[in-house]
């Protein structure tokens, strides 16, 4: 496929939802006003091909869409730690990620190992709790966004160390950890942007190694409790 028809390419569903949360950000951080907002987010809705969507955030810092990434037919390389080596390039693949939801209503729900997050990944417990652990993740962009919802549950998100943490979410009678917000990132590291609403319940965020063969692990209920406040 050449350069020149990748404008003609049709737009789905989630890339307009992606260039949409750049307008979102660019409203909250002053850079559009109200009008403005407005005007581009319904031509994003009305966009049909990534030629109609490109124009629309190209003044603006984040990127809103890029084409599909070419499917590499060759097997990478071993690689070791993001944080170790600084090969954070080789865990930014482009492409959809693995999955793009979770679900736990008085259960729980795991996102661990090798996987590769989405550029939007929405996880919801109520009543029970999920893990979304990207130490060993793959991602789909440089910024990803994390958006929990936890109703009478939790979420715990834990971060490799040298990628930047952004918490934006809002809690009523529960509460985002703020703790890791801040750290400096490694450079070419990815931004992890955790967003959502806590009631009743938390969203926690640790930031640790990959864990070695032979480590141990603390009880899932001791980690459970000291995260969610219960």
């Amino acid at each position: 496929m050449t350069d020149d028809a990748v404008p003609d390419l049709r737009a789905s569903d989630a890339d307009r939802e992606r260039v949409a949360e750049v307008l979102r950000d660019a409203l909250a951080e002053g850079r559009l006003d109200m009008a403005e907002f407005e005007e581009r987010l319904d031509a994003t809705y009305r966009a049909r091909t990534y030629g109609e969507l490109t124009p629309i955030t190209r003044d603006l810092p984040a990127a809103g869409v890029a084409p599909p990434a070419a499917v590499s037919l060759h097997k990478p390389a071993a690689r070791g730690d993001g944080e170790v080596d600084g090969a954070w390039a080789g865990r930014i693949v482009g492409g959809e990620g693995s999955s793009t939801w979770a679900v736990a209503v008085m259960s729980g729900f795991q996102r661990k190992g090798r996987w590769t997050v989405p550029r939007r990944f929405t996880g919801f417990a109520f009543w029970g709790g999920g893990e979304i652990d990207l130490r060993e993740a793959d991602f789909a962009a440089g910024e990803v966004v994390i958006n929990c919802v936890a109703i009478m549950g939790g979420m715990n998100v834990v971060v490799p160390p040298g990628v930047e943490v952004v918490v934006r979410g809002i809690g009523i009678m529960g509460g985002f950890d703020h703790r890791e917000q801040g750290v400096p990132a490694a450079a070419g590291a990815p931004r992890v942007v955790i967003t959502g609403f806590a009631f009743w319940g938390g969203v926690g965020v640790d930031r640790k190694r990959r864990r070695n063969r032979g480590d141990r692990e603390l009880p899932r209920g001791r980690d459970r409790h000291r995260h969610l406040g219960h």
